[in-house]
């Protein structure tokens, strides 16, 4: 009897690695850089995860140089057939803010065409203990044709994304499905901070509810008009310009560098659209007063600066975005949206901004 049961024992062994054996998924991988990636200021840059090439602008403070390094506000697209989908990442510099998802800092969030829309199909990051093994972002899709969208990490720089598609199973190029190119420079709020995943931007959500192409220069904290940042937008292939520059600036360095900035931008792209946004009601002046005095003084300052710039320059635009809910309860941290926040923010500016293009 006993060594009946052992020979049944190694024989249901021997069975159950056979059929796992059998089971097991094998993927060919594509580097993503391969496919066609959307949402970078320059096409064209060293490395083709970094959203502005280091090497040839300057002046950048050290937290600066890192941010436009980071991935944020650029997708691939692609068509596969694939049932699952496998994504293998080499960072260089990463950060985990507090207030932000690691979904959204380190991860990636994938779209697939439905019906003439994007639906939402899955989300996730690497284990930071170990970041080259694959994430599994989407599984048991069936062998059907599928349109992906996949948003790189907001906080992160990359220097290789892999994507992988199960062995016999194609995966091509697409081509861009949003239309126009939109620079977009601004602050945390543009780069995406407090979103639970990268797709949660207002850019994001925005470029889904349009079908339009913006091009995301957000560096949080670091978003002051500052005249090395125009001179990146001024090299820029670019039909308008949306910035969201007073979340950051004082009021004495808009009163000092709008002006410049608007010139220096229009010298370069003459006749273009240069869209301005006031900065959002931050949830932080609820109670706090002195919160609530800083913030009032600088939209006044951004308010009569922009009057005289809408009197001064032709093609300068300002447009008032919301990300208030009627709750007062669509935030994190008291200063960034949550993803409904940004969800209003995006239906708030999607009828000026097109109103605006359609004169273009």
């Amino acid at each position: 009897m006993r060594s009946g049961n052992l020979f049944i024992c190694a024989l249901t062994l021997f069975l159950w690695t056979g059929l796992f054996a059998q089971n097991k998924v094998s993927y060919s991988y594509t580097e993503a850089s391969e496919l066609t990636l959307i949402g970078k200021i320059h096409e064209n840059t060293s490395n083709p995860y970094h959203r502005v090439d280091t090497t040839l602008y300057k002046g950048f403070t050290p937290s600066e140089n890192r941010q436009v390094r980071m991935s944020s506000g650029i997708a691939v697209v692609f068509r596969t057939d694939s049932p699952s989908i496998v994504i293998k990442t080499a960072y260089g510099h990463t950060i985990s803010p507090n207030n932000t998802n690691g979904f959204s800092a380190r991860g990636y969030d994938l779209y697939i065409r439905k019906d003439g829309r994007w639906l939402f199909a899955g989300a996730g990051t690497n284990d930071p203990k170990h970041p080259d093994r694959g994430l599994v972002i989407a599984g048991n899709m069936g062998h059907d044709s599928k349109e992906c969208l996949l948003y790189l990490p907001l906080y992160s720089e990359v220097n290789s994304v892999r994507i992988g598609v199960e062995e016999g199973s194609v995966i091509e190029r697409l081509d861009n499905p949003f239309r126009r190119r939109i620079a977009v420079f601004g602050s945390s709020y543009t780069q995406g901070s407090c979103t639970s995943r990268s797709g949660m931007s207002y850019l994001a959500q925005l470029s889904r509810r349009t079908g339009l192409h913006f091009m995301s220069l957000g560096c949080g904290g670091n978003c002051r008009l500052q005249s090395y940042f125009a001179d990146v937008l001024c090299d820029a292939r670019a039909d308008a310009f949306l910035f969201d520059t007073f979340s950051n600036s004082s009021p004495g360095q808009i009163r000092e560098r709008l002006f410049p900035f608007i010139e220096k931008i229009q010298k370069a792209h003459p006749g273009k659209p240069l869209i301005f946004q006031r900065t959002i009601r931050r949830e932080s002046r609820n109670f706090d007063v002195k919160a609530r005095n800083w913030e009032e003084t600088r939209a006044a300052v951004a308010d009569s600066m922009m009057n005289i710039a809408l009197k001064k320059y032709k093609d300068v635009y300002f447009i008032t975005p919301n990300a208030t809910s009627q709750t007062h309860d669509a935030t994190v941290d008291g200063v960034h949206p949550d993803n409904y926040g940004y969800t209003l923010w995006a239906e708030s500016i999607a009828g000026p901004l097109c109103e605006i293009l359609e004169k273009y």
